[in-house]
């Protein structure tokens, strides 16, 4: 083995394991980067002797501890962490003007949730049934809470 793709085998090595602890969970990265940088770490025991072998070992035990230390700092996951908070509410609608048989249109694709518009008013509902394409008549079935259930109806303009 070249010392290029030794480093390289190392590097990766490192580098998953570094993904182990801050992306990829599960231990599949961890487990492959171990291997990897065991094996590089053997061959560097093969190829150049105990002296160097116990080096390279050092060396990346050391970076492994050094990326532990830097990940575990509280600063360091407040990059990765969302700080943005949701302010979106469910439908600001009074579910009582949307009665049970009360007709609109879908706005957008109801698959099976989507936009409707009833009396002017953009809505949020739910297709009971099946999917329902845009520009299409429903009507309402159920309301509870703030969940509004629809399903399409027959209308004369589509035939």
């Amino acid at each position: 083995m070249t010392p290029t793709l030794l480093i390289i085998v190392l590097v990766v090595g490192v580098l998953l394991l570094a993904l182990e602890i801050v992306a990829l969970p599960g231990g599949i990265a961890g487990a492959f980067g171990l291997l990897l940088t065991g094996f590089g770490v053997w061959q560097s025991y093969l190829i150049w002797g105990p002296q160097v072998g116990n080096t390279i070992l050092c060396i990346c035990a050391a970076i492994t501890v050094v990326m532990l230390a830097l990940f575990m700092k509280a600063k360091t996951w407040k990059r990765f962490s969302l700080e943005e908070e949701s302010d979106s509410t469910v439908n600001q609608v009074d579910t009582a003007a949307l009665a049970v048989g009360a007709k609109g249109t879908t706005v957008a694709r109801l698959a099976p949730t989507g936009k409707a518009l009833f009396d002017g008013q953009l809505v949020e509902v739910h297709a009971i049934n099946k999917f329902i394409d845009p520009d299409r008549p429903i009507e309402v079935v159920a309301v509870e809470g703030y969940r509004i259930d629809v399903c399409e109806v027959e209308d004369k303009r589509f035939e």
